[in-house]
């Protein structure tokens, strides 16, 4: 039974869904207190709260701050709650990077596809049914889960294409912003004297996805900087590792234009038959929490049942 220091605390940031929502939940059952910084709208928060609830409830001391993350104003006032609320005897025992703030435009002008539609067209055909009734019933299925249909409808993108101030935003939000944390931490002396760091990476990293070019760019740069701070901060006791997760159906997932053929293909793909869940991931980074986890520094760890290593 996992069971953490009383004093350890966890900053997660983007905390209020997916990966950053299921590690505070896990961490919290098992008596890390929590800090989690998100940036979401008022009409969000009915939702969000419900996931908070369940933190609350396991009894650690729990605050959640909604503001912008990625200013050195919000960091400031970040670290200024979590040092009062800390008190003296808290420490950070884990950092995590779970920012999900990029911009999803291609690079280059669209190329249409019709072979989806030259499919339903056919399929259409086949069946003596209107073309139009058999494209309405591929995108409600493919909105419940179906996957398998992805084929038969292509990812649709808007008009407007990636520029420079898009990919250094996207850059420094879900990647070399990680930085600035980690300085500021160690500055005001608010890490424990073993604490961990952890970085949130996808498959993107080597694959060219349509669309994701900037995200692709910052997951790079963040596995570049946490490689940096596993050698530079380690004689501060930090270790710095990456996750790299399996395809996961997350809000920021259905994001990305042409998702539900991602989770189709990783489906079939992964020797499991599903995707990776935030849970997984969860229970994992409570492993990377414990003293016994200490030595793993530097790391690239895959997260995703065997999703990278097989075939399709």
């Amino acid at each position: 039974m996992i069971e953490f220091d009383k004093t350890h605390w966890a900053v997660i940031l983007g905390g209020s869904s997916g990966f950053g929502l299921a590690t505070a939940q896990k961490l919290a059952r098992h008596g890390m207190n929590i800090l989690v910084v998100h940036r979401d709208r008022r009409g969000a928060m009915a939702r969000i709260e419900e996931g908070f609830e369940s933190i609350r409830a396991s009894g650690v001391r729990f605050e959640a701050l909604n503001l912008d993350a990625l200013s050195g104003e919000g960091r400031a006032q970040t670290l200024a709650h979590l040092a009062a609320a800390m008190g003296e005897a808290g420490k950070v025992r884990l950092l995590m990077h779970s920012i999900a703030f990029g911009n999803l435009k291609p690079i280059a002008p669209s190329t249409p596809d019709t072979r989806g539609e030259e499919a339903v067209a056919k399929l259409a055909a086949a069946l003596g049914v209107d073309a139009s009734a058999v494209q309405t019933a591929v995108s409600n299925l493919l909105e419940q889960g179906v996957g398998a249909l992805h084929t038969l409808q292509a990812a649709r993108y808007g008009e407007a294409l990636m520029d420079e101030e898009d990919m250094a935003r996207t850059i420094y939000a879900m990647g070399t912003s990680l930085l600035s944390w980690v300085q500021d931490l160690h500055r005001l002396g608010l890490f424990a004297d073993d604490a961990r760091v952890l970085g949130m990476t996808s498959e993107g990293n080597t694959t060219a996805w349509k669309g994701y070019a900037a995200v692709a760019a910052a997951k790079v740069a963040l596995e570049s900087v946490s490689r940096a701070i596993a050698v530079e901060f380690a004689p501060f006791g930090i270790r710095s590792n990456i996750i790299q997760a399996g395809v996961t159906p997350t809000p920021a997932l259905k994001l990305i234009p042409g998702s539900a053929g991602m989770q189709a293909v990783a489906e079939r793909r992964n020797p499991f038959h599903r995707t990776t869940t935030p849970a997984a991931v969860a229970d994992f980074i409570a492993l990377m929490c414990l003293d016994e986890a200490a030595w793993v520094n530097g790391a690239l760890i895959r997260v995703d049942g065997g999703e990278h290593i097989a075939p399709l």
